[in-house]
Formats: C-alpha cells, sequence, structure tokens
C-alpha cells in the first residue's frame, strides 16, 4: 500500500479515520539516529508504525523497531504526543488518516540491522546528514523534539 503525507496543504483530502501509531527515536554511542527509508513513500523517517490489538503502546514501538530494522530496544520515556489534524495520510485503498502517534525515546539492547517489507534501507545516521534526506516536516519535528533535551513532553 502506498501513501502520501500531507502537512499544512489546504488541497489535502478531508480525514476519514484515526489510528493509534507510534514511533522510536533511538541514537547509538556516537549519537547516530536510527532511521528507515520507508517502502510506501520513499521518505526517510524513524521506525514506528500502528498499534496492533493487545498490545501496549510500548510494546508496538519496540515491536515495530524490530520489524522495520532487526533492532531490539527498550521504551525509556515519551518525546510527544502528535495529533495534528493539519497533519493528514492518504492511503491508496481510499483511507485519509488523521495523524496520532506518541513518539517513544528507546534505546538498543541487542540486534544487527536489517531491512524489511516497509523498510528498503535501514541505517544510524549522523544528525548532520539530515538536511541532506527527504524527511517528512513531521519527522523532523520529533527529531528535533528528542534532541532539544529539554526532557519536556511535547504535544500538538
Amino acid at each position: 500500500m502506498t501513501r502520501v503525507d500531507y502537512y499544512n496543504d489546504p488541497n489535502a483530502p478531508k480525514a476519514n479515520s484515526i489510528a493509534v501509531a507510534v514511533s522510536a527515536f533511538i541514537q547509538d554511542h556516537e549519537g547516530r539516529i536510527l532511521m528507515i527509508r520507508r517502502t510506501d513513500n520513499n521518505l526517510y523517517s524513524i521506525p514506528g508504525g500502528q498499534l496492533e490489538l493487545g498490545e501496549t503502546l510500548a510494546e508496538a514501538a519496540v515491536r515495530e523497531v524490530r520489524e522495520e530494522t532487526g533492532i531490539e530496544c527498550e521504551v525509556t520515556g515519551v518525546i510527544g504526543l502528535y495529533s495534528d489534524p493539519k497533519h493528514v495520510i492518504a492511503y491508496d485503498n481510499g483511507e485519509v488518516r488523521q495523524e496520532f502517534s506518541i513518539c517513544f525515546r528507546a534505546n538498543v539492547t541487542e540486534g544487527t540491522l536489517q531491512t524489511s517489507d516497509e523498510s528498503s534501507e535501514v541505517d544510524w545516521i549522523n544528525i548532520q546528514q539530515l538536511p541532506d534526506l527527504n524527511v517528512h516536516p513531521s519527522i523532523r519535528l520529533r527529531i528535533a523534539h528528542a534532541t532539544n533535551e529539554s526532557g519536556q513532553v511535547y504535544f500538538t
């Protein structure tokens, strides 16, 4: 399934659904950020996805990181809650979802980088590389919040 993210776009389609999603911001001992290149829109992103029935939000974040990157992690905190109605995601099946995502901070526990059906690339990215990558503004916002180091939990 392909997707198109609209952010502050007056021509965006109207949302017709909402779903709980999670993402995880993870840095290695060198300060590099774990990122994937998504197969559904070809954009770079931190790992994440939809909550499944029967799991907690933290369990969903751990599962999504494992599935998309091959890395095992543990959730250590919350970076922010993102529900901006001006960010909608249109899927090729007609669903147009309003953003609703919880971004967690997590630490690596083990694993080896590997791609999946949802990630065509997985790598540790230096912060200095970010301006050169095609990253959606909503993910750039999460990264900015995560690297702020104020300890504040953000919400939009």
